[in-house]
């Protein structure tokens, strides 16, 4: 038997936090909210620690702000937790990285399963070391019925290849006249995205100082807000989640329009 407090465990708050959360859940709470987790390896550099050691660290986070997600009632939060550059990093980093799904999951899937969470992932997973893909898709597996959060990890994702595959796709299906050509829209090419089935983010947060979108979800964040912050992975916290919705909110979203 799990400990249900391990996961879900309620962390102190502050009276000032509580009214801003019951504040922010009077206005319209973004649906989906994407993250850039950036910063790990600066924060354990910083306290001269090894990288790896922000890695697990922002493990963590990924805890922390998954609750307060779905406590805010948001609908679904998609994580970029590894791109198709990042094997460019050292051997043991990446093979720490690849780590990290099993021991997130084999550690929290109980309390995930327990809060409805739906776990999903995009990205070409199916390179992925065995150990970490087995972790993931037995997540997806077992809370595929689930209808909560959807928890959505980028794993050895990037955007110019996904949009790019979905051309091909999307021509070799006009080549057999599965689809004409004059029927394509927005909508349509939506759907050969890895994202299918998936809101586009309402809002974007990436942490660490860095100002780009760093080949993530670019067809899917055209009109996604954006919100950049200075703060470490490590260090982004539920007040932080909280101030990010808030600039949300008062910003108006015209879509184009006036």
């Amino acid at each position: 038997m799990f400990n249900k407090l391990t996961f879900w465990k309620k962390r102190a708050v502050s009276a000032d936090l509580k009214e801003r959360i019951n504040a922010l859940k009077q206005q319209s709470i973004p649906e989906h909210i994407a993250i850039i987790m950036d910063g790990n390896g600066r924060w354990a550099k910083k306290r001269n620690l090894p990288r790896i050691a922000g890695h697990h660290e922002g493990m963590k986070t990924v805890k922390r702000i998954t609750k307060m997600a779905d406590e805010l009632g948001i609908k679904a939060l998609t994580l970029y937790a590894f791109s198709t550059e990042n094997w460019k990093r050292p051997k043991k980093e990446v093979e720490y990285i690849m780590s990290l799904p099993e021991q997130f999951l084999s550690t929290f899937l109980p309390e995930l399963i327990e809060k409805n969470v739906k776990v999903t992932s995009i990205g070409y997973t199916e390179q992925l070391p065995a150990h970490t893909l087995r972790a993931l898709e037995d997540a997806k597996e077992k809370t595929k019925d689930n209808t909560g959060l959807i928890l959505n990890f980028a794993l050895n994702y990037g955007s110019r290849s996904e949009i790019l595959q979905a051309v091909k796709n999307l021509v070799q299906d006009c080549k057999n006249n599965q689809v004409d050509a004059h029927d394509i829209t927005d909508e349509l090419f939506s759907s050969y995205l890895m994202t299918e089935g998936l809101a586009d983010p309402d809002l974007l947060i990436r942490t660490s100082g860095e100002l780009r979108i760093s080949n993530f979800m670019l067809w899917q964040l055209a009109y996604t807000e954006l919100w950049f912050t200075e703060v470490f992975w490590p260090d982004f916290s539920e007040e932080h989640l909280v101030e990010a919705i808030e600039v949300f909110q008062n910003r108006q979203r015209r879509f184009g329009g006036v």
